[in-house]
């Protein structure tokens, strides 16, 4: 409170009080007055609310608690209560002013849900199917009847005009329903549950119930702009959400994906890609305030689309939410607390009508989730955990309670009943969650799912995002083509060629792009659709026209890419690589993969390889031999694994250094073998040499097991050239063969 004070004494210096001095200053005065309140609200909202969101954090609570709380402390429950003057001063109640911040908080409101829609999966959602719509289904039906039925019998007194009885109904029944993705998502993953099957059927349903309630959201919205039911204005809200949906989900969907990557790939000023996302965001939402609903509707949307693109980098998207979580949600929320009043509950009936309140929320929720568990076939214990899980509201109730409010649906006195709601059984809901999740054991079948998804989290080629290939159009070019183009075909990776040193720009350009598509087809036919797994979007194959290679990369860069491939003829020779390869690296910071056919150019064509795969423990074999078993087919190739030891490092003797070893040998081939399962090659040959050296003993294994191709992860070494260690430089200039070489 001494901080209020100061401040409220800091806005009275900075411009209050100018304003006394005659109607010819007064203006001005004011408008100094309004810009430093402005500032003073601001500044107290983000202070409160982030310290209170961190102390609410350290107990286990979501921040959004702590932001609404500090609202409720800010407002006329506390600070109000305590020195009205000091509150008056710095949230005055002057319309001129509350506009201000009201409408900072209703961009803010758009902005939380472009970021909800952007956090929705809707793959998750499609994968986990018939439970989440069953949870779903009656979770959002029965605890919407709850509060339909509770607003019909709620006294005139504290509805705004007996009139408004059903859209005060509606508003109530669409806060008791809906869970907060937010919310939910954040104790599943703090329990690592994220990945269990229970834990993605609760997200999913709670994903699918967002969605559900911002659609209801909208109708209810449509109603309450024609001032009550008409069937005319209905089936026009109804039939205009339809049709944007709908056209969102088709059209709307690929033209946010074009625009994400135009953008991306053609402006070189900063940040341009968030403002796309804004420009998409301000779009959609004026085209659902003209259809008729309110513009949350049209924010989600766009962030749902935003979020399916495939070009959108995780650096992108951080860049979003930092502004997003920092600014936007402490001003929002804290705005939301300060609408309530917490005095009014020292009246006893409306103290006993929230209690009710918080009860029938509560039961109608738990009950509606837990019914759909059980028809959809969850155990009990399943259906419990589920029924806790969608017990949380939090900022999606706190959003549809200020939205009736500022229409004047909801009275001051039922928006403070249903803030109060949401805060008690969100704070509720992670303790209950924790405590039925503790309880579910894990399945094999469940366990070894995990454990290849623990792969992924640790992995090389499954963290890839977009692909970058430079080449021409020799045969090195051409594998370089293919084996990317596989690659990304597994996961629907957008592919960007570089063609160098053309003369007949259009045609070898479409000879490049058509190695990568057609190899990006075998790829996606290739994947088996498994039960928890995806299947891949088709693959996006775009060429850059030609321009000087060095420059052509240094352009492409920056755009959010994972790897290069290189293919250039003659790219190697025995003083170390061609000088064309120089120019293509330099300006690429991140892996490169090199690609040579040697003698065999039938690799160009072929649909199956003979690949042997050195590891030697070291991350950069690991990430080679990762690349080898991507862009294989697991159906027409046959992968051999050789561990090549150092044979000066077992100069220990015993039996315990022995044991050592051999065990650490063990764990080697077995983390290599997990890792060729994950991309479906379950049987591997595998063979050991200690007493060769590494560059001998790939040469020997290679012609003793007739592979046509060698994939070798290997380090860059520091210098102005790409120069790589004496292993791979050995392999480069005596291997005859096909070879890939994996530089990170």
């Amino acid at each position: 409170m001494p901080f209020v004070a100061g401040m409220a004494m800091l806005v009275l210096a900075t411009g209050a009080a100018p304003a006394a001095h005659g109607a010819a200053a007064h203006g001005s005065a004011m408008g100094t007055s309004a810009e430093a309140i402005l500032v003073a609200e601001v500044l107290l909202l983000m202070l409160v609310g982030r310290g209170l969101g961190e102390i609410m954090q350290r107990f286990g609570q979501p921040a959004v608690i702590g932001q609404l709380l500090a609202g409720l402390i800010l407002g006329p429950s506390l600070f109000g209560w305590a020195w009205p003057e000091a509150h008056d001063l710095i949230f005055p109640k002057t319309p001129e002013q509350k506009s201000l911040i009201t409408g900072l908080a209703n961009m803010g409101v758009m902005m939380l849900l472009l970021l909800t829609g952007m956090e929705t999966d809707l793959k998750l959602v499609r994968k986990v199917g018939l439970p989440a719509i069953a949870i779903t289904a009656t979770g959002v039906a029965v605890p919407f009847i709850c509060g339909f039925a509770l607003g019909q019998f709620l006294p005139d007194s504290i509805l705004p005009a007996a009139q408004h009885r059903l859209i005060a109904s509606l508003f109530l029944g669409t806060a008791l329903s809906i869970s907060s993705i937010k919310i939910v998502a954040m104790v599943v993953r703090e329990m690592n549950f994220t990945r269990r099957n229970l834990g993605q059927i609760i997200v999913g349903s709670a994903i699918m119930e967002d969605t559900t309630g911002w659609i209801i959201i909208s109708i209810t919205l449509g109603i309450a702009g024609a001032g009550g039911f008409a069937l005319g204005s209905l089936a026009k809200t109804v039939i205009g959400t339809a049709i944007f949906l709908a056209l969102s989900y088709t059209i709307g969907r690929k033209l946010v994906f074009w625009l994400i990557r135009w953008v991306n790939d053609t402006f070189v000023s900063e940040y341009a890609v968030v403002t796309a996302i804004l420009i998409v965001m301000c779009l959609m939402a004026l085209i659902t305030q003209l259809i008729g609903v309110n513009t949350v509707l049209g924010a989600f949307v766009a962030g749902v689309l935003i979020g399916e693109s495939p070009i959108l980098s995780k650096h992108i998207e951080d860049q979003l939410r930092g502004f997003i979580t920092a600014f936007m949600m402490p001003v929002f929320f804290g705005l939301s607390g300060l609408s309530a009043d917490l005095t009014i509950l020292k009246d006893p009936h409306l103290a006993i009508l929230t209690a009710g309140l918080v009860a029938i929320a509560s039961v109608g929720k738990f009950a509606g989730a837990f019914t759909g568990g059980r028809l959809s076939g969850l155990a009990s214990s399943e259906s419990l955990a589920v029924g806790c899980a969608m017990n949380a509201r939090g900022s999606t109730e706190v959003i549809v309670a200020t939205i009736g409010l500022s229409m004047g649906a909801l009275t001051q006195n039922l928006y403070t009943m249903i803030v109060t709601m949401a805060v008690l059984t969100t704070m509720a809901m992670p303790p209950m969650l924790r405590w039925a999740l503790r309880r579910l054991p894990i399945s094999a079948e469940e366990k070894a799912r995990l454990e290849k998804e623990e792969l992924d989290a640790k992995g090389f080629v499954s963290k890839f995002e977009r692909l970058l290939i430079a080449a021409d159009e020799s045969p090195n070019g051409k594998f370089a083509s293919r084996v990317a183009g596989f690659i990304a075909g597994r996961r629907g990776i957008p592919i960007t060629v570089l063609p160098i040193d053309q003369k007949r720009k259009k045609e070898e350009t479409t000879e490049l792009t058509v190695a990568a598509t057609e190899a990006a087809k075998e790829g996606h036919q290739a994947t088996k659709a498994r039960d928890d797994e995806a299947k891949p979007e088709r693959v996006e194959v775009s060429a850059r026209p030609k321009e000087p290679v060095k420059e052509a990369v240094r352009k492409e860069a920056p755009k959010g890419y994972d790897i290069l491939f290189v293919g250039i003829d003659d790219a190697h020779d025995k003083d170390g690589f061609a000088a064309a390869i120089d120019r293509v690296t330099v300006n690429f910071e991140g892996p490169v993969a090199l690609t040579l056919v040697g003698k065999d150019t039938d690799l160009v064509t072929r649909t199956g390889y003979n690949i042997l795969v050195p590891v030697n423990g070291t991350d950069a074999s690991r990430r080679g031999a990762e690349l080898a078993f991507a862009s294989a087919s697991a159906r027409d190739s046959k992968i051999s694994m050789l561990h090549v030891a150092n044979p000066n490092g077992h100069s220990s003797k015993g039996r315990r250094a022995e044991r050592r070893r051999k065990k650490a040998e063990r764990d080697l081939i077995d983390d290599v073998r997990a890792l060729a399962a994950r991309y479906g090659h379950d049987r591997i040959q595998t063979s050991i040499h200690t007493d060769t050296e590494a560059p001998h003993a790939i040469l020997e294994e290679a012609k003793r097991s007739n592979c046509d191709l060698i994939v070798l992860g290997t380090r860059r070494r520091v210098g102005d050239h790409l120069t790589v260690g004496q292993t791979a430089s050995v392999i480069l200039e005596q291997w005859k063969g096909g070879l890939v070489v994996v530089v990170t």
